[in-house]
């Protein structure tokens, strides 16, 4: 187990593959990666990861494989290149399975990023194998890190989804909600996809007040985190409240409140307890409410 290591930082986050441009852009680079010896085949169960002895499984290239059939991921701190093997329809199976999302606490940080990235390419590789702009079939280029259309010669890039997620504070106090479809008492931060026009603090504000009816100033960004499922950025973020007055869209939001120093540190310690149950230590939320939790004063601190 890894449980120490991945607590450091968010899942998914820690990748250490130098992911090469310009071997991707050049025919015979690539050609010359894929002939390497030292190359390996990151393996995939579908899009779930295949972990054995607390390491992902990677296996030389079978002698017959096709250079189009595959994605450079990069080089790996040892110089060797990492494949993942293209799938041409997976069939149901696109959602997040909880293998998928156990492998955080199996295998170290960077073997997490690397899953995470093969995770994204491969599953946007299965459901855009038609032109957006005519509806012709296109094909993989640039070592995976594209699509050309065969017709109308447009190309496609992979597509990364720019995701807000943040924790209105107010006078000590952070606000907290909850979906519908959520275990019973787990609370996290308010998230929303960032829309077209829009900067992420322009984001937060809109989000905040969507949904539970805050207005809010002085946003700050914190970290972030790729999410692979299937291919969002998580933008994770600070706010001031202008007040504690909530709200909420029941659409979106089952239930919100403000929880204070104490009861966000209860919770993260696993206090059964604590007002909340909170978000797991993978997920950037979590990481949130521990770097608010590093900027209040003790509630025991003398003057």
């Amino acid at each position: 187990m890894h449980g120490t290591e991945m607590r450091k930082l968010p899942g998914f986050v820690g990748g250490t593959l130098d992911r090469v441009d310009h071997i991707r852009t050049n025919a015979a680079l690539l050609a010359e990666s894929f002939a390497n010896p030292a190359a390996r085949l990151l393996l995939l169960d579908g899009l779930d990861p295949v972990e054995a002895d607390g390491h992902l499984l990677l296996e030389p290239l079978p002698h017959d494989a096709r250079i189009e059939d595959h994605v450079l991921l990069g080089i790996d701190p040892a110089g060797r290149p990492i494949f993942a093997r293209l799938i041409a329809d997976l069939g149901p199976g696109l959602f997040p399975t909880p293998r998928s999302r156990a492998i955080v606490d199996l295998v170290p940080a960077e073997e997490v990023g690397l899953y995470g990235t093969a995770r994204s390419l491969v599953h946007w590789h299965a459901r855009h194998r038609f032109c957006s702009v005519c509806g012709a079939a296109t094909e993989s280029v640039k070592a995976g890190w594209s699509r050309k259309c065969g017709e109308c010669g447009a190309e496609h890039f992979p597509r990364t989804d720019p995701v807000v997620i943040m924790l209105a504070e107010h006078r000590g106090r952070v606000l907290l909600g909850r979906q519908h479809s959520w275990p019973a008492g787990r609370y996290s931060a308010l998230a929303g996809f960032v829309e077209p026009g829009e900067t992420i603090e322009e984001a937060v504000a809109r989000e905040l007040h969507e949904e539970a009816g805050v207005r809010v100033h002085d946003v700050r960004y914190v970290m972030s985190q790729p999410w692979p499922f299937p291919s969002s950025l998580m933008i994770a973020c600070f706010a001031e409240a202008d007040d504690e007055a909530l709200t909420l869209d029941p659409t979106e939001i089952e239930d919100a409140f403000w929880c204070d120093a104490d009861g966000v540190r209860a919770a993260l310690a696993g206090d059964p307890d604590a007002p909340f149950l909170p978000p797991p230590p993978m997920a950037v939320a979590w990481h949130l409410l521990d770097r608010w939790l590093a900027t209040v004063v003790p509630a025991d601190a003398s003057a």
